[in-house]
């Protein structure tokens, strides 16, 4: 049983910063791309930033220069750090993580329970 946990999440004023995790748990073989979605009420969810074993991060446009995705690969964990955080930022933060449980399996797509980051003062 594959599982993600977010951590990392909260309250904080605009100009600020949080860190958000997410470790990957269970039987798992490998884990191609890994990622961060939002979704904020009444809107449908967004891709904030995913990155693969062979990139260093791609974003959207409305967090580019202000967030980072990073992943450690020996912990099957993805981080995104978020700073210079905008009251536009709050939502619920998800992590999504494409990846396989064997070599002979195909990739599945994995969600986290969600974690809410509420920006402001």
């Amino acid at each position: 049983q594959v599982q993600l946990v977010e951590s990392g999440g909260g309250l904080v004023q605009p100009g600020g910063s949080l860190r958000l995790s997410c470790a990957a748990s269970g039987s798992i073989f490998s884990i191609p791309a890994m990622g961060w979605y939002r979704q904020a009420p009444g809107k449908q969810r967004e891709l904030v930033a995913h990155i693969t074993t062979g990139d260093n991060g791609a974003y959207a446009d409305s967090v580019k220069n202000r967030f980072t995705i990073s992943r450690d690969n020996a912990k099957n964990t993805v981080y995104l750090q978020m700073n210079s955080l905008k009251p536009e930022d709050t939502a619920v933060y998800y992590c999504n993580g494409i990846l396989a449980v064997s070599r002979t399996s195909p990739v599945r797509n994995y969600w986290g329970q969600g974690t809410q980051v509420t920006v402001s003062s």
